[in-house]
């Protein structure tokens, strides 16, 4: 009798499983597997009412030790980790708006942020554009439909500031909930969750992950929020991939060292800007002059961050014909 060619199936699941596993690596494998294998029906079953492994776009080892060390260093209860810094703001704002609500937005946002929320509008979403600072315009700005304000710790590209405390507790006063984007400061420089924000999201992608090789945001806030969140996520598909979350995990290892010597350099270059003929301005809010400075000085005890902005004289351009 001919002897059967399995070779075609073989190939398929020789090595997917080991007999003896690998429990305590130092560090966390890194689980690329779209699927995960289940013994029978029952097995499926349990998973998913334990929030267990079944597919990548719902859960993945790797995404969820990032989300637990992001959750850890915000403050938070718990975190979803997406696939891009945009990916975990639109995913913040479609939980938490729907046609007829109303955002109050800080006017210095990230031009991209400042461009998802005017998208928003044409889904009924209305969004009015503030001084942030200025709590007597936010104050005005408010209406029966806002349900949320969103600002920057550090505003992408001006650096301003703002004073969390006495912004969470105007937006609190008005029944909505305060969204923060704390990418420029991470959470080594400032928590906004302990200073009254709700929702904290993050372009992990930046200083969180500090090596320039994985495109990943974050969200954290309470438990509530982070189900609905999650819920929408996984239909979104904004879910971050495996790789991308074990290489930041091993990134953040040494944020807090990173950001610190980033704010030292910061703070050195705006100074050496400041006195240079050809600078008009420097935006730092670490610098003496700066507006907000008394205000930076009180709510970041460990720097000013690693980015600054400046201005350049206007010069005219002279065109010769030859």
């Amino acid at each position: 009798m001919k002897k059967e060619n399995t070779r075609e199936t073989d190939i398929l699941y020789k090595g997917t499983r080991v007999k003896k596993i690998a429990r305590t690596p130092e560090t966390l494998p890194l689980y690329l597997t779209t699927a995960f294998n289940v013994d029978d029906l029952s097995d499926l079953k349990n998973r998913y009412k334990e929030q267990g492994y079944t597919y990548i776009r719902t859960r993945n080892p790797n995404r969820n030790a990032l989300s637990k060390l992001v959750t850890y260093l915000e403050s938070g209860q718990n975190s979803i980790v997406c696939s891009s810094g945009m990916a975990a703001i639109s995913t913040t704002l479609l939980t938490i708006c729907q046609s007829g609500d109303h955002i109050i937005a800080d006017h210095t946002l990230y031009g991209e942020s400042i461009d998802l929320l005017e998208k928003l509008k044409s889904y009924g979403i209305s969004v009015t554009f503030v001084n942030i600072a200025d709590l007597n315009e936010v104050e005005k700005t408010f209406k029966k439909n806002t349900v949320a304000v969103y600002t920057e710790t550090i505003s992408n590209p001006m650096i301003n500031t703002i004073d969390i405390e006495k912004i969470a507790t105007l937006t609190h006063k008005h029944k909505s909930q305060l969204i923060v984007d704390n990418t420029f400061a991470t959470s080594y420089l400032l928590s906004p969750l302990t200073l009254g924000a709700d929702i904290v999201v993050n372009s992990l992608t930046k200083f969180a992950n500090g090596h320039s090789d994985v495109c990943l945001g974050s969200v954290t806030g309470s438990n509530e929020f982070i189900k609905k969140a999650y819920d929408l996520q996984v239909l979104l598909g904004t879910t971050a991939a495996p790789f991308d979350a074990w290489l930041c995990e091993r990134g953040m290892r040494t944020m807090d060292l990173r950001v610190q010597k980033q704010s030292d350099n910061a703070l050195a270059l705006a100074k050496f800007l400041e006195n240079n003929k050809f600078v008009k301005r420097v935006h730092y809010i670490g610098l003496a002059d700066h507006p907000q400075h008394q205000l930076a000085k009180k709510i970041f005890p460990n720097g000013y961050g690693g980015m600054l902005s400046f201005e350049l004289p206007e010069m005219k351009l002279f065109l010769t014909n030859f």
